[in-house]
């Protein structure tokens, strides 16, 4: 592992230089020449240090692996606002909740990051006291760092299963939704379950990302390790937003059929989906609300033809959206998009309303969003197809829209197909 090697032993030279005793703060780049044995989500999981994040985007151009915190945001707007004050190209990583106002966001101190076929390893130092001071701990960190060990096999032996809601509960919970659709009450409601399932031994985190990276495709990758317990990860189809200084470009992701191994089959569910009624207003609703959100903060809207997105398990519909905003606002981004339509419904309040009175379980990080912002540019995607590790505890998430007509037996399988591109992993 030359260069990951001889990358530490830059930064570690770079802080023998001769730093202020005063406040401060600055970052050192050491070059990281690409070869394929190195992983950076398996080094990642190798060390002793947290958080840990990890990302991927879905075009793959992208990768990211941030390690340890030297400053935590409990929301995007704090870490907006922190960041302001930084280079262009500084970034804070990290996960907003379903719940919006909350996040879980930091400003790491080691970050290795790779845009198309460059890669940097990154040392951040910060202190309201010494940078002098910081360094010694920057260095001590540094000494902390192990060799990467390979990842181990994702499969666990499953001793317990329960949704949450349970098939009778979820009938119960569809009732309910198709009487407030039938009132007008609301246009369309997301609604989700969760599963836990419980193994035999401790779950490992990065093996299970490693095993949905390698396998569902087209999807952006995240995992952002709390501790050495408590892990959240996921492999979306679906961004929220991308921001690259004040053009953005977002999507509707809405409207489902199953995939298949077959090309030719395939094809056939995918002409279904492109014609099919209920699917085509399901999209484009999302597409109206995001339109409606976006309007008054941006420039002139674009909205491109709709395309079928084949996924492993699954296929989608989506129909993407470009704009540019007025002043590059991540914060504006955030309140204009998340929830979008196809996680929540419509009309918004509304529908978060009737999701928080009637889910039997707390979102918490599912639904919400993964990602980084910077000065210079973000990106976060919907926190969708996506688990919560505490231990030897699994808890898988999947929801299905709700639009008049909807039937239960069929959005239940619906969410049985999303959750299957992580439990069959397990």
């Amino acid at each position: 592992m030359y260069s990951i090697s001889s990358a530490l032993e830059h930064l570690h030279n770079r802080l023998a230089d001769d730093l202020p005793h005063s406040p401060g703060f600055c970052f050192f780049d050491a070059p990281f020449p690409l070869n394929d044995s190195f992983d950076p989500l398996a080094w990642l999981a190798s060390q002793p240090v947290y958080p840990q994040f990890y990302w991927q985007q879905r075009s793959g151009e992208d990768e990211a692996a941030a390690l340890g915190a030297l400053r935590h945001f409990a929301s995007l707007p704090l870490a907006q606002q922190f960041l302001q004050q930084c280079p262009d190209d500084v970034r804070a990583w990290g996960l907003n909740a379903f719940n919006l106002q909350q996040g879980a966001l930091f400003l790491p101190r080691l970050e290795w990051r790779r845009e198309g076929g460059q890669a940097i390893l990154r040392l951040y130092l910060l202190s309201e006291h010494s940078l002098h001071d910081d360094a010694v701990h920057a260095a001590d960190f540094l000494q902390t760092l192990t060799a990467f060990k390979p990842l181990a096999s994702a499969q666990q032996v499953c001793v317990e299963q329960r949704h949450v809601p349970d098939r009778e509960g979820w009938e119960t919970l569809m009732a309910q939704a198709l009487r407030a659709l039938d009132k007008a009450e609301l246009d369309k409601v997301v609604l989700a379950r969760a599963t836990d399932y419980a193994f035999s031994n401790a779950v490992h985190a990065a093996s299970l990302m490693a095993a949905s990276r390698r396998l569902n495709h087209h999807c952006f990758h995240f995992l952002f390790a709390f501790d050495a317990q408590q892990a959240f990860l996921g492999s979306s189809p679906e961004r929220l937003w991308r921001r690259r200084g004040t053009a953005l470009r977002t999507e509707a992701l809405a409207g489902t059929v199953a995939s298949h191994d077959d090309d030719q089959q395939a094809q056939r569910l995918a002409d279904w989906l492109m014609s099919d009624d209920k699917n085509q207003r399901e999209n484009m609703l999302v597409v109206e609300d995001i339109c409606q959100r976006l309007q008054r903060e941006t420039g002139a809207l674009e909205v491109l033809p709709p395309q079928v997105i084949r996924l492993r398990k699954v296929q989608h519909l989506r129909r993407c959206i470009w704009t540019d905003l007025q002043t590059p606002d991540d914060a504006l981004c955030l309140q204009l998009l998340q929830p979008t339509a196809a996680v929540a419904g419509l009309p918004r309040r509304e529908a978060w309303a009737f999701i928080q009175q009637h889910e039997p379980f707390e979102r918490e990080w599912y639904a919400g969003s993964a990602g980084y912002l910077s000065r210079a540019q973000s990106e976060f995607c919907v926190a969708l197809r996506s688990a919560k590790i505490n231990g030897n505890t699994v808890r898988l998430y999947a929801g299905a829209g709700i639009v008049p007509g909807s039937d239960a037996e069929q959005e239940w399988q619906e969410i049985e197909n999303k959750a299957a591109g992580l439990r069959s992993l397990l």
